[in-house]
């Protein structure tokens, strides 16, 4: 969604006049974004594809009540595909992180077996970890680290206060502190580059 917002609103009211190619090209520019979103939250192809094109239907179906006073495009959407990852996860499906943060974890410097034991059960340890966040401490971490938001983003797209993301960003990031210091104190600071 890269588009200038005059642009991106130009684009929606062609949308509102009922025009399928502005359709087609708002779907286009803004579907790998949400897709990425989705797949973050519920690591699951197609789960990610189904939750996906269920957030675009909502939203084209809704578009007249976009308010771009009260949001960026980007944020209503984001706010419309979480819910739909909610509703997802809410109905049983496993919620892991592991994949969508694991990739940070540097690879071993050679291929001793004791170096490759020593980062599976660092990643078992992670993944473990992960699992113990609640889903509102876990899609803190999913918008901030996996998709770049920045507090107010967040705010906006979890519904919350900038403080309470913030918050929950930093519960999470304590959490997994707390379940890692076994393996390593710094752990979580190189899985997310970060330090509070």
């Amino acid at each position: 969604m890269s588009q200038q917002p005059d642009a991106m609103h130009d684009l929606i009211q062609q949308c509102l006049k009922g025009d399928q190619s502005a359709f087609s090209a708002l779907y286009d520019q803004c579907s790998p974004l949400i897709y990425r979103l989705c797949y973050g939250v519920l690591m699951n192809r197609q789960d990610a594809e189904d939750v996906m094109q269920e957030a675009f239907v909502y939203a084209f179906k809704n578009l007249r009540r976009y308010d771009a006073s009260k949001a960026s495009f980007k944020t209503w959407l984001y706010t419309i595909a979480l819910s739909r990852c909610r509703n997802m996860y809410r109905r049983g499906r496993p919620f892991n992180l592991f994949g969508l943060l694991s990739s940070d974890l540097p690879a071993p410097r050679w291929e001793a077996p004791e170096v490759r034991l020593a980062d599976r059960t660092a990643k078992d340890t992670i993944e473990s970890a992960l699992t113990t966040l609640t889903p509102r401490l876990r899609e803190a971490i999913i918008l901030r680290y996996g998709h770049g938001l920045t507090f107010r983003e967040m705010a906006e797209v979890l519904g919350c206060p900038q403080k309470t993301a913030e918050s929950r960003v930093r519960l999470a990031h304590e959490q997994l502190k707390r379940q890692l210091q076994p393996v390593s104190e710094h752990l979580v600071d190189e899985l997310v580059g970060v330090e509070w």
